[in-house]
């Protein structure tokens, strides 16, 4: 399913508040495989989680829908 490619997390169970807490999503390392980030929570700055991020294709692999493509007039 193409639409939950790429999911952000807004609520993370926190280790140390024993709860679900907001999070801010901090850039760890850049790596050949995509950038790694952290999820950290925003009451006590423990790390609640983590997820690569690949790279997109490039544009000539997806696929564009008929009415976004230019008109020959």
């Amino acid at each position: 399913m193409k639409q939950f490619d790429q999911l952000e997390a807004n609520l993370l169970f926190c280790p140390k508040c024993r709860e679900a807490t907001p999070v801010r999503k901090r850039l760890l390392i850049v790596l050949p495989e995509g950038d790694k980030f952290d999820y950290v929570c925003s009451r006590c700055g423990t790390v609640s989680g983590d997820k690569i991020e690949r790279e997109a294709p490039p544009m000539a692999a997806r696929s564009i829908p008929a009415a976004m493509l230019p008109r020959n007039r």
